[in-house]
């Protein structure tokens, strides 16, 4: 019986052991993107406002056109309002235009979630 209870033991601390093996996670990193802007950039940098229909949330919808605008080549700022609707940007003229900006916000989300129904310089 003793040899038993001890088998028994042996094969718990056996399983305890082998459970606690320390596994690594892989953490995603996402990787930022930074501009550096000259003077002569900043010169070149214009303002646009755009009014957005078909935004729902504030943090789904605003914030994913936010992201989105920032990323794009030119872009200096970006910033979405949800409670106004209206996204401001801050771009380079030479690489960016209201079209361009107007086709980035419309595409977000598939293409049909929203539209921009107002877009004017600064």
């Amino acid at each position: 019986m003793k040899n038993l209870k001890n088998i028994g033991l042996s094969f718990l601390m056996i399983i305890a052991l082998s459970s606690c093996k320390k596994e690594a996670t892989e953490l995603a990193v996402e990787e930022t993107k930074k501009e550096i802007v000259s003077e002569a950039d900043l010169a070149k940098m214009q303002t646009a406002s755009f009014t957005i229909d078909g935004m729902t949330c504030a943090m789904g919808c605003a914030k994913t056109i936010e992201n989105k605008l920032a990323s794009q080549a030119g872009v200096g700022q970006a910033v979405v309002d949800f409670e106004t609707k209206i996204a401001t940007v801050k771009f380079d003229s030479e690489k960016q235009s209201l079209e361009s900006l107007t086709k980035t916000i419309e595409a977000v989300a598939g293409g049909d979630s929203y539209k921009v129904t107002d877009s004017k310089k600064m």
